[in-house]
């Protein structure tokens, strides 16, 4: 993966599976991917599902994606084309769901206290840092096998490859 650049949607701490994607849709919206893109954060955001451009990444606090195991909550991100989400923490299952999927999920929680609505980041994954305002914010490198799952499309996509 090379240096890409994206620009920053901002929310706080403990963004719930719920908030994500509404629960009021979870059993009448499935697989339609446009559809799910457009209930994406709509109870915290109302303007994101429809302003959001694809390579746009969210910053978030701590615990992102806490709450119940639901894919919505990941797949309605990856419909409206986000790259990322970068977060001071994320919720195991949520963490395990995006890399299934094939969401990057990034944890940097220097950054998170920097960054700020609409700023530009360059996100380099081979120096597993994140560039924003003349600063670098280092985090963890990610395991190769989950950048080559991510890079997939998800761990079905990834799989496939591989037989």
């Amino acid at each position: 993966m090379k240096r890409t650049q994206h620009r920053v949607w901002k929310y706080g701490d403990n963004i719930n599976t719920d908030v994500i994607f509404p629960g009021k849709h979870t059993y009448t919206i499935e697989h339609d991917p446009v559809e799910l893109g457009r209930h994406a954060l709509e109870d915290l955001d109302p303007s994101f599902a429809s302003a959001a451009q694809p390579g746009d990444v969210i910053v978030a606090g701590r615990n992102w994606g806490n709450g119940s195991s639901r894919e919505q909550a990941v797949k309605c991100l990856i419909a409206v084309g986000l790259y990322a989400v970068i977060a001071s923490s994320f919720a195991r299952i949520y963490y395990r769901n995006a890399i299934n999927s094939g969401l990057l999920v990034i944890t940097c929680p220097e950054l998170v206290a920097q960054v700020k609505q609409g700023d530009i980041i360059e996100i380099d994954m081979d120096g597993a840092q994140i560039h924003c305002a003349g600063r670098r914010y280092p985090f963890p490198p990610l395991p190769e096998q989950v950048r080559e799952i991510v890079a997939a499309g998800g761990i079905i996509a990834y799989l496939q490859q591989r037989s």
